[in-house]
Order: C-alpha cells, then sequence, then structure tokens
C-alpha cells in the first residue's frame, strides 16, 4: 500500500474526532512465549491500516487542535541499536518510516511519555482516544487498557473515549488498490487449494495436505498464511476450528479446507471441500449441491441495499429448504442440527475484519458467503465458502477461480500430480 492510501485513512478518522481530542494507536509488543522465547510479532491491525508501518513498540499520536480543526501526527519509533539489531533484525529507519505512512514528525519513543505529559498538562486537550478492542470480558489487558488505566490515575480530568467505533466505520468500505491487493491473495489462495486437490488419495495425512498448502504460500513470500488453516479429513470435519492435522484421509472422507493467503496486508478466507478419492459419492454429491446452489443463489442476489444480517438470514433459508428436499430436515427450527454457523463475515485486514455491521450492504464491501453443512448421520460434513465484493448493481466473486463446482473439482482431482 503507497502512503497515500494511509493518510488517508487518517483523514477519514479525524472526521469522527472532536476537536480538543489526542488520539493514538499503538502497534502493539511482542508476547513471550516461554523462558527467554517470543512469538513472531504481529503488528495491530488498525494501526497497520493508519500508518502502514508493521514494527513492535512504534506509538502513533494526533492532535486536533480546539479551535482550527487542524491536525498534527507524530509516530513515535525504536531508535537505531546496532547490537540490537545484530540479534533481532534491522528497525525501520526515518526515511522508510516517512516513505511508508507519510507522517512527516518522526521522533524516538523514549519522548512519549514526557511530550504526552506535557500535551496534557497544557489544558489544551480534554479528551484521549484509545483503541478499545476487546472481544470478550476475559480477553487480558493489552497496552492501550494498560495505558488507559495509568491515564486515568495520573490524570482523572482527562475524558478517554473509545476511536473503536470509527475504525469500524472506516474499515467497512475497501478501498480500490485493497481490493486489488485482495485479488491477488486470491489467486495465491485458489493455487494452494488446488495443489491440496491434485495431491490428494486415501491414506493422506491431514499434515499433508497442509505442507502442499504452505509450500505453495511459500513461493510467493515470507508472510505465510492469513489465518491457521483449518484441514481436516473424515470425522475431524465436525470440529469446525480444527488445528490438529494428525488425522489421516480414508477412502470416502471428505476433506474439508478452510484457509486463505494474505498479499499486501489485506486478507482472504476461502474453503472448499472435496473426496479425498477424487470422485463424490452419490451422498456427497446430494449435499454439496444443496450448498453450491445456495451459494450460488445469493450471489445472484446480493446488492446494495440489503441488510447485512439478510445474507445470512436468507441463506441459511434457501440452504434449508434444499435439505428439507433431501428429508434430512422437517422444520426449519431445527436447521442448526446441519447447519451449524452463520454465511457472512468481512474480509480485510483481518480475515474477521472490523467492520461496522450495522452498515447496509454497499459497494466495496467484501465478506464471505459461507454455507455449511455438516450431517453426522451421513458423516459428511464441508462448507464452501467465498468472498463477495459489492459492486454498484450487484457483486462478483472473488473466488471464483477456485475450483467450486462437482465437476470442476472432480476434473482438476483427476490431474494428480502423485
Amino acid at each position: 500500500m503507497k502512503k497515500e492510501f494511509h493518510s488517508n485513512n487518517r483523514q477519514k478518522l479525524y472526521q469522527y474526532i472532536q476537536n480538543d481530542s489526542i488520539v493514538l494507536f499503538f502497534s502493539g509488543k511482542q508476547i513471550r512465549k516461554t523462558n527467554d522465547e517470543y512469538y513472531p510479532f504481529y503488528t495491530n491491525r488498525s494501526f497497520l491500516y493508519l500508518t502502514g508501518l508493521d514494527s513492535q513498540d512504534f506509538i502513533f499520536l494526533a492532535k486536533k487542535h480546539e479551535n482550527t480543526s487542524s491536525v498534527e501526527e507524530t509516530i513515535y519509533i525504536l531508535p537505531s541499536d546496532p547490537i540490537y539489531e545484530r540479534w533481532n533484525g534491522k528497525r525501520l529507519k526515518i526515511n522508510e518510516v516517512l516513505d511508508q505512512s507519510g507522517i512527516l514528525n518522526i521522533v524516538p519513543v523514549d519522548r512519549f511519555e514526557n511530550d504526552l505529559h506535557r500535551m496534557i498538562q497544557s489544558g489544551d486537550y480534554k479528551n484521549i482516544f484509545l483503541d478499545f478492542d476487546k472481544l470478550t470480558i476475559t480477553d487480558p489487558d493489552d497496552i492501550v487498557y494498560q495505558h488507559s488505566q495509568r491515564l486515568k490515575m495520573m490524570y482523572p480530568y482527562i475524558n478517554i473515549c473509545n476511536s473503536h467505533s470509527y475504525i469500524k466505520a472506516i474499515r467497512t468500505i475497501k478501498e480500490p488498490c485493497e481490493i486489488e491487493a485482495m485479488k491477488k491473495a486470491q489467486l495465491i489462495t485458489a493455487e494452494a487449494v488446488t495443489a491440496m486437490m491434485k495431491a490428494s488419495k486415501p491414506g493422506m495425512y491431514e499434515y499433508q495436505y497442509k505442507a502442499e498448502f504452505d509450500y505453495v504460500l511459500g513461493q510467493y513470500g515470507p508472510d505465510g498464511p492469513a489465518f491457521p488453516p483449518i484441514i481436516s479429513a473424515g470425522h475431524n470435519n465436525f470440529c469446525i476450528h480444527y488445528y490438529s492435522y494428525t488425522g489421516q484421509a480414508m477412502d470416502g472422507d471428505m476433506i474439508l479446507n478452510d484457509v486463505g493467503a494474505w498479499h499486501d496486508n489485506l486478507m482472504n478466507d476461502v474453503s472448499r471441500g472435496f473426496p479425498c478419492n477424487g470422485r463424490f459419492s452419490e451422498r456427497q454429491k446430494q449435499l454439496y449441491t444443496c450448498a453450491f446452489n445456495t451459494s450460488e443463489h445469493m450471489f445472484g442476489l446480493i446488492k446494495p441495499g440489503m441488510a447485512m444480517s439478510d445474507v445470512d438470514l436468507l441463506a441459511r433459508k434457501f440452504n434449508f429448504e434444499q435439505l428439507k428436499d433431501l428429508g434430512l430436515l422437517e422444520h426449519y427450527e431445527d436447521a442448526g442440527k446441519l447447519i451449524w454457523h452463520g454465511g457472512a463475515h468481512h474480509v480485510g485486514y483481518d480475515v474477521h475484519d472490523v467492520v461496522d455491521m450495522s452498515h447496509v450492504v454497499a459497494p466495496g464491501m467484501v465478506f464471505c458467503v459461507d454455507i455449511g453443512i455438516y450431517c453426522e448421520e451421513w458423516g459428511i460434513g464441508f462448507r464452501l465458502e467465498d468472498n463477495c465484493l459489492v459492486t454498484e448493481n450487484g457483486c462478483i466473486n472473488l473466488s471464483a477461480n477456485t475450483p467450486r463446482s462437482i465437476q470442476e473439482i472432480e476434473d482438476t482431482m483427476m490431474k494428480r500430480t502423485k
């Protein structure tokens, strides 16, 4: 992404921020795994969305003045440290920070606390906006919550405000450059899923399917998957978020993969189910046809102006009617026996993207059409998930290039590589 994209994102945010306010975003800290080993660092996605800077221990600060509504931006960065960098890799330099973010005022991070103290003590600012985004009440306090607690203790007269709803609003609609990045990510994902299909055979272990997926992604860069791949066989398909990779695909099993690549920080999320032996059984065909028909129905239906909640609801109802025709369901109230999860979530800088879900369907949105069927009675579970780009008049299936019909999947699997 070019610096103009990130600068534009910040300008969108400032439209929500009232005057006499300070805005803070933290890139985050590396988390210790055990002893002196740390998990690979993962930059806070909203910080990355606003700045383009992929580095730990950075802080973005913006001051919106009371009278002029003008905004002053500062990025606090880690200074060069030859010894640290010898062990842990290069830190971003000032010219790199400027080129990537477009932020002119770049200072060492050790100045942040004193600078913030002077700003607050000046009396020019009444509010501090932080990005509070806990998913559950049991989530541990991250740097945002820790810093908020210090601010409340030291400056009880300052208003602590939450910018998270504003971030959700501006991340809801994707810019053209984001959509292009997602299209490129889709090409990688399609190649990786196709590789799994071509390698598939009875007796393969789930970790071997994953190795095929990982190999393809590794040819496009070091980032790896957009999220931990879900790859399962047979009865393991009945665990929606399955990460063990220890099962073995037996003849007649369905392979479920829920995977995605990323490109230029934009992610995708694609699911395919296919028979490990390359040929759908009659029952597998019946269930897959229900999912495929439901997906096709939704891609013909989605358009601007719909309520986002209707994407889930209409897909569920259409899928139910198909399953009812097979005699597997009788009443809509019982649909949950076979349809275990919702059918739509946004994708972008996060694979379950931070967006305003109350927003009606609008051009520039990208979300999943995710049709899952889990029939334990027949021992068949899978999902068909594609990424939907909403256009001015309808929508486009961004992941249509990944084999998805029964004929496409079987034809692909006939081209086995091993």
